[in-house]
């Protein structure tokens, strides 16, 4: 493929305070202010001042194990809408799932963010995973992983249409006419689907993006096909180069059935660093957190994440023989795939199993020196494993404080990465058209007309 000439992107993923499951009891994390804004204002101003393109908030519709575990997140459209007040630049990125929520009130929301923050939104469109969410909502179970794909693309018709129901220039604004939009460019969606309906128009004119970026973090096959479609940005986990290549490739190689170019999706997988001086240091921050994570964590996660009770069982072992643990899932599928690929290829024990999701949930753990990770981060983009991180701090504050102010420096001494943002916008940071009316639309026939 030659020489690189674009640069890396770079996302700051917020998650609770840190994402490491104990990092919230590390002595330097942040958790007293995990429901006080002030907390996330800091956090956001480090990644700006890191030039970095975005900070990424996950959203769980549930809370559980509250006395063991931590539990409970501020909702992310709100909480974005609140830093765009205290950031210019950086790209503001919220979940939100597809499965419950109804289509006209994401779209408004998304739209209404892009319009506060001067088109720096974007939508993490995930489809949730558990029954526990669907018992929040009414609902007796979770719905079958194939079908949660089915109705989210639907659902993604739905908002695109949506924010496709004000043209640009609809406004006039005419206060000597009594004009204040142009109803030729105000259409009704009238769309009626399988699974979702809406009248429309939208109450939100067209947003400065057109369309808040679109994000998708699904791994899958049906994930990777439902990116093609519609996703512009795709978040995965990947545990090595060859892996991260593979999957590279895959997901370009299907965009041409969509109708769109290799380089119109940015694909960042997950990153989780622990820095030191030294190597001997930053194995000494990763022990002391590895160490504080209990064997009930481990049973608890791994007994339910693989649908398999290991609780009769010793830590010290490996995995036992567990009958086809990705068919039982309704999950996260390709987590479940990569958890027992990583346990079979490194014969690890599940107490080592364990530990090792659980300190960065399945994403691609660092330790070492800031110039190591460089290289590391160099290597993956110039080999043309991702196009960019999703930098996942195993304790916050400091973990981000120290990749800005140790990591950072290096990547943009070496061309690697911004030395300044050139633009206002998430899709100018990432590179990235701004669409048409009708942009998505357009393309999802070809692939239609070959399934």
């Amino acid at each position: 493929m030659g020489k690189r000439h674009e640069q890396l992107h770079l996302g700051a993923f917020i998650y609770y305070a840190g994402h490491h499951h104990a990092g919230w009891r590390h002595p330097d994390s942040g958790v007293e202010g995990m429901f006080d804004v002030k907390f996330y204002r800091e956090l956001a101003q480090t990644a700006e001042r890191g030039k970095m393109d975005m900070i990424f908030f996950a959203d769980l519709l549930y809370a559980t194990n509250v006395s063991q575990a931590v539990a409970g997140m501020l909702e992310p459209v709100t909480l974005l809408s609140a830093l765009s007040a205290a950031t210019e630049k950086i790209g503001l990125t919220a979940t939100v799932s597809t499965t419950y929520n109804e289509p006209y009130n994401v779209a408004r929301k998304f739209s209404s963010l892009d319009h506060i923050s001067g088109g720096r939104a974007g939508w993490n469109i995930v489809t949730s995973q558990l029954d526990i969410e669907a018992h929040n909502y009414g609902k007796p179970e979770h719905p079958e992983h194939g079908l949660r794909y089915e109705m989210a693309r639907e659902f993604v018709d739905v908002v695109t249409r949506l924010w496709d129901s004000w043209e640009d220039g609809a406004l006039v604004l005419d206060r000597q006419s009594g004009q204040f939009a142009d109803e030729a460019k105000v259409k009704p969606v009238d769309y009626s689907g399988r699974w979702y309906s809406t009248k429309g128009p939208l109450n939100v004119p067209r947003s400065p993006q057109g369309y808040p970026v679109l994000i998708q973090a699904g791994s899958s096959d049906p994930g990777q096909d439902f990116a093609a479609s519609s996703g512009e940005v795709i978040f995965t986990a990947q545990q090595s180069l060859e892996s991260a290549k593979v999957f590279y490739e895959s997901v370009n190689s299907k965009l041409g059935g969509y109708g769109r170019k290799r380089g119109s999706m940015k694909i960042m997988p997950g990153l989780s660093p622990v820095l030191g001086a030294t190597e001997e240091e930053a194995q000494q921050r990763f022990q002391q957190l590895q160490e504080l994570i209990p064997d009930s964590a481990i049973v608890g996660f791994l007994s339910g994440f693989l649908s398999f009770d290991i609780s009769g069982y010793s830590l010290e072992e490996q995995l036992p023989d567990i009958p086809d643990p990705v068919g039982a899932s309704n999950g996260m599928k390709s987590r479940v795939q990569l958890i027992m690929d990583m346990a079979r290829r490194e014969q690890l024990s599940m107490r080592e199993l364990g530990r090792r999701i659980l300190g960065a949930r399945g994403h691609l753990q660092f330790v070492g020196t800031p110039e190591k990770l460089a290289d590391l981060m160099q290597h993956w983009f110039e080999e043309y494993g991702c196009d960019g991180f999703n930098i996942m701090a195993p304790v916050l504050p400091g973990g981000l404080d120290d990749f800005v102010d140790q990591v950072v420096p290096i990547l943009q001494q070496r061309g690697l990465f911004r030395k300044d943002y050139t633009g206002n916008t998430l899709r100018e940071h990432l590179g990235l058209e701004r669409p048409s009316e009708d942009h998505f639309r357009k393309a999802r026939p070809v692939a239609q007309e070959q399934a």
